[in-house]
């Protein structure tokens, strides 16, 4: 019996701008997209038949079909396989449902895993094809490091990584499912942009400061109000202790801050632990695939 593990590192979004509604339904993204070093652990056993999946660190919703489960299947179509027993096992560190793509992780952590194992000749770019069809965050969690993203997510240029820094990432004590946040847009009343241009040529000059200037989310705009409130208070301590720029990240409500010293970083997870239960001290991790 096979045994196959793979690290699944977290992603946040340095800039996230939503152009508008496309007519697939889905919204038009341009964003600068990082991953980082906080992980999930996926173990992948072949095993005689079927598909089973567990986890530690969260609950597995019951009676439904999984992404994971989805990717298995959807690989082995694309590859023209025949899907053999696979047992898969969660190890969850990332927070759920927190704007941080820890099921797009998992996701993509099995993938690279199934392509590692049976079809590596398969190209990094059609895994990720086979990841889309499983969510729109999958094709980067396969590929990591950072980069542009645009179209869903899916349509990838690589940027310079970031300089050496640190980040600090603290994910408040409530949820904000993405489609109420979708729903709560308003992009016509938007007065200003995220700069992912400009942030694109910052990472090129490893301008860590131009860098940090230009962390922005639109998501921001559509928060209420003791949302808010817990959302600038997290980003308050960030950037007293030293950040050098804070902002939430995707959907929300996880919010990160970008440290040049490890040494304001401890500092600031110190102070937020204090309050909130899941924060935690992580670094840039380059790219994955």
């Amino acid at each position: 019996m096979a045994i196959w593990t793979q690290s699944a590192p977290a992603k946040i979004n340095l800039a996230l701008d939503i152009l508008g509604r496309r007519p697939d339904g889905y919204h038009e993204m341009r964003m600068v997209m990082q991953t980082v070093s906080i992980c999930d652990k996926i173990t992948l056993e072949n095993t005689g038949e079927g598909f089973a999946i567990s986890a530690r660190g969260m609950d597995l919703p019951a009676g439904t079909v999984t992404l994971e489960q989805r990717a298995a299947e959807a690989f082995f179509f694309h590859t023209k396989q025949t899907m053999p027993g696979l047992r898969v096992r969660l190890e969850k560190r990332i927070p759920a449902y927190a704007g941080l793509g820890g099921g797009s992780a998992d996701v993509a952590a099995l993938l690279r895993l199934l392509r590692e194992n049976c079809a590596p000749r398969l190209s990094p770019d059609r895994l990720e094809q086979i990841g889309l069809s499983v969510g729109s965050d999958v094709p980067f969690c396969i590929r990591g490091g950072t980069a542009l993203a645009e179209g869903r997510g899916e349509l990838l240029t690589d940027l310079p990584p970031l300089p050496p820094c640190h980040f600090v990432i603290c994910k408040p004590d409530f949820d904000l499912p993405t489609p109420w946040m979708f729903a709560r847009l308003r992009l016509e009343r938007l007065e200003s942009r995220p700069d992912a241009g400009g942030m694109a040529a910052a990472l090129a000059a490893g301008d860590l400061e131009a860098i940090a200037r230009r962390i922005s989310n639109v998501f921001e705009t559509v928060l209420e109000a003791e949302e808010r409130r817990e959302i600038d208070c997290i980003k308050d301590v960030l950037l007293r202790c030293g950040g050098l720029g804070a902002a939430m990240s995707g959907s929300g409500p996880s919010v990160f801050g970008l440290f040049r010293e490890e040494a304001g970083a401890r500092w600031a997870l110190e102070v937020l632990s204090g309050r909130f239960s899941q924060c935690f001290l992580a670094r840039p991790v380059p790219r994955l695939l």
